[in-house]
C-alpha cells in the first residue's frame, strides 16, 4: 500500500509540474495584453517657458535591483509557479513515501 501512494504522489507531482511549464510555454508563446499607455509627464521647466525638449531622446527606464525583483516573484507567483512548487512538494512527499528519503530520530540516556 506504501509503494501505491508512493506511486500516485509522485505521477500526481508530475503532473503538476508540468502543467507548470506548459503554463510557462503557452503564456510565453501567446498574445499578450497590449501594456497601459504611459501616463502623460508633468510639465517641466523649458515646456512652462517655450523651450522644447529634445523628442527624440528617450528616458531610461527605471532599473529594479535584482533583490527586489526575486522577493517579488516569491512574495507574488504567478499560477504556474505555484503549481511548480506544488509538483514538487508532492515529488519529496512521494520519496518520503516510498522510502527513498527517511529520517532517524534518536536519544541515548546516559549510562
Amino acid at each position: 500500500m506504501r509503494d501505491w501512494i508512493a506511486v500516485i504522489v509522485a505521477v500526481l507531482g508530475v503532473l503538476l509540474v508540468l502543467a507548470g511549464g506548459v503554463l510557462i510555454t503557452l503564456q510565453a508563446l501567446g498574445e499578450r495584453r497590449p501594456l497601459a499607455a504611459a501616463p502623460e509627464p508633468t510639465p517641466s521647466f523649458e515646456a512652462d517657458y517655450g523651450t522644447e525638449a529634445n523628442p527624440a531622446q528617450p528616458r531610461p527606464a527605471p532599473t529594479v535591483p535584482v533583490t527586489d525583483r526575486l522577493f517579488g516573484a516569491v512574495k507574488n507567483p504567478s499560477a504556474a509557479d505555484r503549481l511548480i512548487f506544488w509538483g514538487i512538494i508532492l515529488l519529496v512527499l512521494s520519496a518520503i513515501a516510498a522510502g527513498a528519503i527517511s529520517f532517524d530520530f534518536g536519544a541515548k540516556g546516559g549510562g
